[in-house]
């Protein structure tokens, strides 16, 4: 930990908590780096240096410190951090603590935490129109164009996370319906391929020539650190954007806006909740439900068709 914060007795266990989330709860690099980042800025922040200085006045200033912290400018006002990006300092605070009390050590109850309030989450959605037209965006026959239309199919067809598209390895079994791919808390699940995915990536990976390993790799051969030449995050970011304005779509278009579609696409359908979040690897449902504002409008549709036809 940076501020030489692990000298007092409180850094020594935020230390070892981060060990713990790495080894015993199997947390990933990136997911520890976060809680690195937030229980460092709370420690040097609030001047703790025992687990008994944590207390309601302490916590209360650091709220408030919190609250006044710079998030830069944005139009030419200067802004304060979000509301939900303040609660995951609070969320990794109260499981330090947690790890605190399960040790047997005195320090603040957790439960006193409270999470500030949040807006309601809103989500943007392409119409299905936008997203037939971003589909069929890629249409040439050259290798990356087949990569991209690859992409943008296995996007739609299984919600795949950013992260988790690009971890994809060319050995997948186009026989199958299915890809087991490892998530957000190295969890492991099943997602299932349309045939028009599995045509699209066949057709890419007939035409690749190089030898590597990654399911969707970059045309430059830029070579990355560990030898290969896999497709990086901001590379398919930056490609859903190029094919996005070629579609004529003149709203913001991520990678993550398609898993939403993917989500909301099942729920319209007559998909139930719990498949749906099964699907998406949600390791709690109220991460999902937020779809089901979407689908609202559908219910709507459905009161006005049927309600009161006898009277």
């Amino acid at each position: 930990m940076s501020h030489n914060i692990s000298s007092t007795p409180l850094g020594v266990f935020a230390r070892q908590y981060l060990e713990y989330l790495e080894i015993e709860r199997g947390r990933s690099l990136k997911t520890i780096e976060n809680y690195e980042r937030y229980l460092t800025r709370f420690l040097v922040a609030s001047g703790a240096k025992e687990p008994n200085d944590i207390n309601d006045e302490l916590i209360r200033s650091f709220r408030l410190w919190l609250n006044r912290q710079s998030a830069g400018i944005h139009e030419g006002r200067q802004e304060t951090l979000k509301k939900k990006t303040q609660n995951y300092y609070l969320i990794a605070i109260r499981s330090f603590l947690k790890y605190l009390r399960k040790r047997g050590v005195e320090s603040y109850a957790p439960e006193k935490i409270e999470l500030a309030k949040v807006a309601e989450r809103t989500i943007d959605l392409l119409t299905a129109e936008d997203l037939r037209r971003l589909l069929d965006a890629p249409n040439g026959d050259d290798v990356k164009e087949l990569r991209d239309k690859a992409i943008l199919e296995l996007f739609f067809s299984t919600g795949l996370r950013l992260s988790e598209l690009c971890s994809l390895g060319r050995d997948i079994d186009l026989l199958r319906d299915e890809i087991s791919v490892r998530g957000k808390g190295e969890k492991v699940r099943v997602v299932f391929v349309s045939d028009d995915a599995k045509n699209a990536i066949s057709a890419y990976l007939k035409k690749r020539t190089d030898m590597d390993d990654a399911l969707f790799v970059g045309e430059s051969r830029r070579v990355h650190a560990d030898g290969s030449i896999r497709l990086t995050p901001r590379s398919i970011e930056r490609m859903v954007k190029h094919y996005a304005a070629k579609a004529g779509i003149m709203d913001k278009v991520t990678p993550h806006i398609l898993r939403h579609s993917f989500a909301t696409d099942l729920l319209y359908n007559g998909a139930d909740i719990r498949s749906v979040q099964m699907m998406l690897g949600h390791s709690n449902i109220s991460t999902t439900q937020i779809y089901t504002h979407i689908t609202d409008s559908e219910l709507r549709n459905v009161h006005k068709k049927f309600h009161g036809k006898r009277r």
